[in-house]
């Protein structure tokens, strides 16, 4: 009895402990290749929240907008702000708004896109605010106004974003962030996806910044690739543009939240759409510059004045646009397009000189080509004393996605840069700005500072060295 017992046994325990090993004998290999997730699947919307970004549409001081999106099962967005406070009491004070809401056919889905106003905000507080439809609510952010009145700050500038947003600019945004955590706002020159067509390139550049977003407002301007097809062969701003952000509407018409200007402390930012109505926004630029009385301007778009790329001049944009910054001594020009590092001093040419007459030290020819411009290579300085008189206006251009170019080497450029992913940290206090360029591993890559002067002087520009070397594929000769 006992011997049967223990055959019972034995056997009963092959059958429980093995039957995987019986089952797949002789096998060699029950591995699964990995299935790459879908771009329709990864980026489909759902009843929760997502792409949250805040920005401003008023004054900085006393208005927060904020955009979100969400499945169209969601038909009312809704919006809870409360002043922060220490303890975790302060949503039964909450305040809640219904959002505007519109649909949006992608690519990809169809999807509810909602937006808030928030108005009559206190100066210099801090606030804690959520998004949802009542049931399905986000985290709680938080945010500060800006106080009445100017006190030092600092703000994060980001060239072309574009390309591999998810895998490679990602970690751009997020040092710059580890480098100024209380940064005011985050100010984009355009071009930040490659199709704007694609909604899970815009999936990615919301992943990218993820909670930031919601956190840091942003400051955009379009740049050529916001710029979407028609059935007609024209194109148009994205339709993506208007329902993922809120910007003002104090630009000139047709170019609703793509120009506009506001004003945060003692800066004003006027940022400009470089792709279309030029004539249109020179009218309108004069009229804000005539009228500004913040101490220090910024004018930021996409397609460079003096543009770092090889057959890429924008010479139209620079016969109507800089002899108005030059009236006013605008202080800085933001940039993007190029997908390199240029920085002037106050010594540029004038708007009268063609790229041809400027000094190359021959770039590659590659760029030229895919842009179906033919170019010969120029190493002659022929118009390097042809400059305009010193009107105190700094001009850069810069890129912090992967996506690299040759640069051109004008003489005139301060500081050059290719094959480097950038950041740029401006801070202002008082009558003075510091601006800092700095690598994807943050590294100091360039920095200036301009101090203002009485009696309307063009400032005194101060160049602060740095011990990072030029990044350039070849020496300039």
């Amino acid at each position: 009895m006992t011997i049967i017992r223990v055959l019972l046994s034995c056997a009963f325990a092959l059958l429980v402990i093995h039957p995987a090993a019986l089952a797949h004998e002789g096998d060699d290999d029950h591995t699964h290749a990995p299935i790459a997730v879908k771009p329709a699947e990864m980026y489909q919307p759902t009843a929760m929240p997502d792409r949250i970004v805040l920005s401003w549409d008023g004054d900085p001081q006393t208005t927060q907008a904020v955009n979100w999106r969400t499945s169209t099962a969601v038909d009312v967005g809704l919006a809870e702000i409360a002043v922060a406070e220490a303890g975790p009491g302060f949503p039964d004070k909450a305040t809640q708004y219904k959002a505007i809401s519109e649909a949006l056919k992608t690519d990809l889905n169809t999807a509810h896109f909602h937006s808030v106003s928030f108005q009559d905000l206190q100066p210099g507080t801090r606030y804690a605010y959520r998004v949802g439809d009542g049931v399905n609510w986000s985290e709680w952010f938080q945010f500060s106004t800006a106080s009445e009145k100017p006190e030092p700050f600092s703000f994060i500038y980001f060239g072309d974003a574009q390309n591999n947003l998810r895998s490679m600019w990602s970690r751009v945004i997020r040092e710059a962030y580890r480098d100024a955590p209380k940064a005011a706002f985050l100010l984009h020159a355009g071009d930040l996806v490659n199709r704007c067509e694609s909604d899970a390139e815009w999936g990615e550049w919301f992943g990218a910044g993820s909670w930031l977003n919601a956190m840091i407002p942003s400051v955009a301007v379009p740049g050529n690739h916001e710029q979407a097809k028609t059935a007609g062969g024209d194109r148009q701003l994205s339709p993506h543009w208007r329902p993922s952000f809120t910007f003002p509407q104090n630009g000139p018409r047709g170019l609703e939240e793509s120009c506009f200007t506001l004003v945060y402390h003692n800066l004003r930012i006027i940022a400009l759409n470089s792709n279309e109505l030029q004539e249109e926004q020179a009218v309108w630029l004069e009229g804000v510059l005539a009228s500004n009385k913040s101490q220090w301007v910024v004018c930021t778009f996409h397609h460079p004045i003096y543009s770092t790329g090889k057959g890429r001049d924008n010479a139209s944009l620079r016969a109507i646009w800089k002899p108005i910054f030059d009236k006013y001594k605008v202080d800085l020009v933001l940039q993007g397009h190029d997908h390199t590092y240029g920085r002037t001093g106050f010594a540029v040419p004038g708007v009268d000189v063609p790229e041809s007459d400027y000094s190359s030290f021959g770039a590659a020819d590659d760029l030229a080509k895919e842009q179906g411009v033919q170019v010969g290579t120029v190493n002659i300085p022929t118009g390097v004393q042809n400059v305009d008189k010193e009107n105190g206006t700094v001009y850069v251009v810069s890129v912090s996605g992967p996506k690299m170019y040759p640069n051109t080497r004008w003489p005139f450029m301060e500081r050059l840069g290719e094959d480097t992913q950038l950041y740029q940290v401006i801070h202002i206090d008082g009558a003075t700005l510091r601006f800092e360029a700095r690598t994807a591993i943050g590294e100091l890559y360039d920095a200036f500072e301009l101090h203002k002067q009485a009696n309307g002087e063009i400032n005194q520009l101060v160049e602060i060295e740095v011990e990072t070397p030029q990044n350039l594929r070849t020496p300039t000769k």
